[in-house]
């Protein structure tokens, strides 16, 4: 059975071998291990072999494993992709360095007026979750209602607007995979265009979306950051 660090290496050969493809450098490309469910020991593994962001799903599991691995936290970058209801904004607001999952104005607002209680950390770095395919057990704004979301956040206090998110209807042909995520880059194109130079906007620059099964596709529809998890931890319990 590979190692860890065998399977992280293998994804970065995927990413550069992806990015080449498309003509762009494997650099501009983030890996965010997510690492829902899985113990902290293995993160800590994954660290060890030079991983240093990684994406949490639920709030109560993300505060005990940011705990436990309290020792490395100036290293670590942790960012929250899953879900979010009002009653754990706090929670999160304090503990996270990016939130990929905005979805409605009243969790933003609450973020940013939580992150404004903690002074010493720097603004939330914070995406808008669309939801391109309409599904009802998904989360995310309708394609239609992005901009006016995106306009919102970008005006809150203690928050930075940084891109787009979006968690694609799973399918294993290429095509489809594609069509998916070139939705996602021309509305992030549409609204960086229309705002360029905009108070709010000037680090406008995140497209997240890929995972294990269509990072190819991701990035080659522009893809800057892919969110990993079964390819680097395995299949999940």
């Amino acid at each position: 059975m590979s190692s860890i660090a065998q399977r992280l290496e293998l994804i970065h050969q995927r990413i550069k071998a992806a990015a080449e493809i498309a003509g762009r450098l494997p650099s501009d490309i983030r890996l965010l291990a997510v690492s829902k469910t899985v113990p902290a020991a293995l993160i800590r593994k994954a660290y060890a072999a030079g991983q240093h962001a990684f994406g949490e799903n639920y709030a109560q599991e993300a505060s005990d494993k940011i705990i436990a691995l309290a020792d490395l936290r100036p290293n670590l970058e942790w960012h929250f992709i899953g879900p979010l209801q009002s009653n754990k904004t706090k929670e999160v607001a304090s503990l996270f360095d990016w939130v990929h999952s905005i979805d409605r104005p009243k969790i933003a607002q609450r973020l940013s007026a939580q992150r404004l209680n903690e002074p010493q950390l720097q603004p939330l770095q914070v995406c808008v979750q669309v939801n391109l395919s309409g599904e009802t057990t998904k989360g995310g704004v309708a394609p239609h209602e992005v901009e006016e979301l995106c306009d919102l956040v970008a005006q809150l206090p203690a928050i930075c607007l940084r891109g787009l998110m979006t968690i694609p209807a799973p399918s294993a042909n290429r095509v489809t995979q594609a069509s998916a995520c070139a939705q996602l880059r021309q509305c992030f194109t549409k609204i960086a265009a229309a705002r360029l130079g905009r108070l709010g906007y000037d680090y406008f620059d995140t497209l997240s979306m890929g995972m294990s099964d269509d990072l190819e596709a991701a990035i080659a529809e522009g893809s800057t950051l892919v969110r990993i998890g079964t390819a680097i931890f395995g299949q999940r319990n």
